[in-house]
């Protein structure tokens, strides 16, 4: 267990010192803050406390799960544990704040703090959302420019037949580094109102003669943001390690908004909801083509997404083969839901059965075939509830015809989980976009 050297923002939240000091420390305080020698406390105050905090956490539960429902998943008992014990902390400081002169009161304050602390570091763990101090205040700390990439005069375009790196040959003076930026991307034809876009440049974007690269569109979960695949997913660090590779070349990547708020959910349908679909095949990538230079074509064009955008890309790949050739599904859903399969049909096609089966991809892929179509499938090895959706997915795109792979890296349904997709699946992207051979 040891610290980075780089500095407190870089020290590790999930795992290493930093983590088991928190925990060790609100540990300490529960325990200081539970202990009394008073009998009164023990019969009365301490039993009280815990079962306010047993009850506000089933409120919470319920609250989230059966009313507000902001995403369509339960939540996972280690995490309505952790938060019972965030809120016992407060509790039982209140609890004993009129035993305490104010020194003592400082104290218990402090204690209390320390145990929130704690339980929301553990929730986090169990999410690895917030891998280090620097992602976690990234949004106080941070400042992405806004895109100003301009127009090279020449081009570098692959061959028919064989990867752009056979023919790429770096400037000196490439940067080592590719370049984020936001951009707001309008919902032109679809009328769709997102988030700001995140937009990774490659090294060699930066070069003139400037290679034609492919794009990939990537999308975050729900609860997300585009910012997640920047700060939690690791997006830059990934692709400038391909790029080291391969002579300073990677995709584009372009990380999209498919729910319009965080705890938004449009099913990347063309529904009663909104018009997400046509937003993220048609106006996103009019929009990158308009205002980037790249390669074109359905197969220099893939989409990829984690659970909720797995899901979405899927969903996108079968439903405009025409615009994405290839997509990578990250612990996606086997079908787009607000929570269960009648709501889903009833709140956004108000009813219609037949609607919902024409864009749902099982179903699509049940009746068409897609022989120009790749696909790439990764899950957490100990995600029992996501893993076997998943590969129920990849069984249909096999029948359907795709060239698929699959594959499972250790971890269950969490950031860990998806930085280590994405970067073990950048040669496959690299490959079946035909940037590399």
């Amino acid at each position: 267990m040891k610290l980075a050297i780089s500095g407190p923002l870089d020290w590790s939240l999930t795992s290493g010192a930093l983590a088991w000091i928190l925990l060790v420390l609100g540990c300490g305080a529960l325990l200081g803050l539970a202990v009394s020698a008073s009998d009164h406390w023990w019969s009365r105050r301490f039993p009280t406390a815990v079962v306010l905090a047993a009850a506000l956490t089933a409120l919470l539960v319920l609250v989230v799960e059966d009313w507000w429902r902001p995403f369509p998943d339960p939540l996972p008992r280690e995490v309505e544990v952790w938060t019972g014990i965030a809120l016992l902390g407060p509790l039982l400081a209140v609890f004993r704040m009129s035993a305490l002169r104010w020194r003592g009161r400082f104290a218990a304050a402090g204690a209390a703090l320390l145990v929130l602390a704690m339980g929301a570091n553990q929730v986090n763990r169990y999410y690895q959302q917030y891998p280090t101090v620097r992602v976690l205040l990234a949004p106080w700390l941070e400042h992405t420019p806004k895109l100003a990439a301009g127009q090279a005069a020449h081009t570098v375009a692959a061959p028919a037949g064989r990867p752009l790196e056979s023919v790429w040959r770096p400037p000196a003076g490439l940067p080592a580094k590719g370049t984020v930026s936001t951009a707001a991307i309008p919902g032109t034809k679809s009328g769709y109102s997102g988030r700001d876009a995140y937009v990774y440049l490659p090294p060699a974007y930066q070069a003139d003669p400037r290679p034609l690269l492919p794009v990939l569109v990537l999308l975050a979960g729900q609860p997300g943001s585009p910012s997640d695949w920047v700060n939690s997913g690791d997006l830059a660090a990934t692709m400038d390690a391909f790029a080291a590779k391969h002579h300073g070349l990677a995709p584009i990547v372009v990380s999209a908004d498919p729910t319009g708020s965080t705890f938004g959910n449009t099913l990347c349908m063309d529904s009663r909801i909104t018009k997400a679909q046509t937003y993220l095949a048609e106006d996103v990538p009019d929009w990158i083509h308009a205002h980037l230079q790249t390669a074109t074509g359905r197969t220099a064009t893939m989409i990829g997404g984690i659970s909720y955008g797995g899901t979405c890309a899927v969903q996108l790949a079968v439903n405009a083969p025409q615009v994405y050739g290839a997509f990578l599904d990250v612990s996606g859903q086997d079908e787009p839901t607000l929570g269960s399969h009648q709501e889903t049909v009833d709140k956004a096609f108000g009813g219609d059965e037949a609607a919902f089966d024409a864009v749902d991809p099982l179903h699509v892929m049940a009746r068409q075939r897609f022989p120009h179509t790749s696909a790439s499938f990764v899950y957490g090895a100990g995600d029992g509830t996501y893993g076997p959706q998943t590969k129920k997915v990849h069984e249909a795109a096999a029948a359907a015809g795709m060239a698929t792979v699959i594959g499972s890296v250790p971890g269950g349904h969490d950031w860990g989980v998806f930085k280590a997709a994405l970067a073990g699946q950048v040669d496959w992207i690299g490959k079946t976009t035909g940037l590399t051979g």
